[in-house]
């Protein structure tokens, strides 16, 4: 447990709760509403610090919810990776503790997005706010949803007049390439997807970026070691046994995620090879088991991601309903003005998986 200690401020926030616990913010949510897959033992911990730092909903937030849906929805194109559920649990827990119920909607085409944002679907009826996750937001469709009084926070995209959360996804990959190069290797490869569904420009950006650092670098990618897949870790292994059969074997490669990495990993076990001497791989996103297969990755703070963009979307609906008197201190003085798209921090983290070409 850290020190339970906070900045100085009229209450204690779950983020408090969280650092001072050394558990995340959807833990904290989960703990305190007494929601399963919670540790004994961290359950009470986070308990303990709750009441040291006498921590219970933001009152303010609350005020601000009543007469309203008291809803907000977060819109995912799926639910099944890593990095969605993550970015869920994050925005699910602020807005929890804001007083809010938090309804999830997956979105498995355009066209029902398009249909969900519609005004004949009523969305106002039944949600005062969305967050959506990956999902690009056309301009007439943000504006018709600020027309019926719907706030919107997005990740990943940007819509018009709304405030998002932003990853440069293709910073991501000149990070890669740079790693991979000052490392020794010119024989490099690249898993990725070409486009993801409802036109997320994630993979394409990564990809463009990791080409470009290259290039920069004097390094060319062979389009034969591209290999195309999805995000999860079958399409991973299949996309390693397919460049470790090539005429010239990659040195090192680049995965567009983690996961995919890690079905990489699995390839090259069944193969006998061994990380970072036989071939060195990075991935993205600093998966939780990253640390455990020690795989060099590249973090964007992924646990921040629906944390943040939830606190905007806090901070919007308070804008909309001044007559609360929604102080800027009740949602982390979060000005629209000027911090509406802030983008979060990239670092890459060095493991065993990439080491200098033999």
């Amino acid at each position: 447990m850290r020190p339970v200690t906070t900045q100085r401020r009229d209450r204690a926030t779950i983020e408090d709760v969280a650092s001072a616990a050394g558990v995340s913010v959807a833990t904290v949510s989960r703990a305190l509403r007494g929601l399963p897959n919670v540790a004994t033992s961290t359950r009470q911990r986070v308990k303990d610090v709750a009441e040291q730092l006498n921590y219970s909903p933001d009152p303010a937030a609350a005020r601000l919810a009543a007469g309203h849906t008291r809803t907000v929805t977060v819109v995912v194109p799926h639910l099944n990776g890593w990095y969605i559920s993550n970015v869920v649990a994050g925005a699910e827990a602020l807005c929890s503790d804001a007083g809010y119920d938090v309804l999830i909607v997956g979105i498995g085409s355009s066209a029902d997005f398009s249909r969900l944002l519609s005004a004949s679907y009523q969305l106002e009826r039944r949600t005062d706010g969305l967050i959506v996750i990956e999902v690009p937001v056309a301009e007439h469709e943000a504006e018709s949803l600020a027309s019926r009084g719907i706030s919107l926070a997005t990740v990943g995209v940007a819509a018009a007049g709304h405030p998002a959360i932003r990853i440069d996804n293709i910073e991501v990959g000149h990070i890669a390439a740079r790693h991979l190069v000052e490392l020794g290797h010119d024989r490099v490869a690249l898993i990725g997807v070409q486009k993801q569904p409802l036109h997320s420009d994630v993979a394409v950006d990564r990809r463009r970026g990791y080409v470009e650092g290259l290039s920069e670098l004097g390094v060319e990618l062979d389009p034969s070691m591209f290999v195309e897949g999805d995000f999860g870790i079958d399409a991973g292994q299949e996309a390693m046994a397919a460049l470790l059969v090539a005429r010239i074997p990659p040195t090192a490669v680049f995965s567009l995620s983690d996961e995919m990495a890690f079905g990489a990993l699995i390839e090259m076990k069944r193969r006998g090879l061994e990380p970072g001497t036989d071939v060195s791989i990075m991935g993205v996103d600093d998966h939780a088991f990253s640390r455990v297969v020690d795989l060099t990755t590249i973090s964007h703070g992924v646990a921040e991601h629906g944390i943040a963009a939830a606190r905007l979307l806090l901070a919007q609906m308070a804008r909309g309903h001044a007559d609360r008197r929604a102080s800027t201190d009740d949602h982390q003085g979060v000005d629209l003005g000027t911090a509406s798209q802030p983008a979060m921090p990239i670092t890459l983290v060095r493991r065993a998986t990439t080491a200098a070409v033999r």
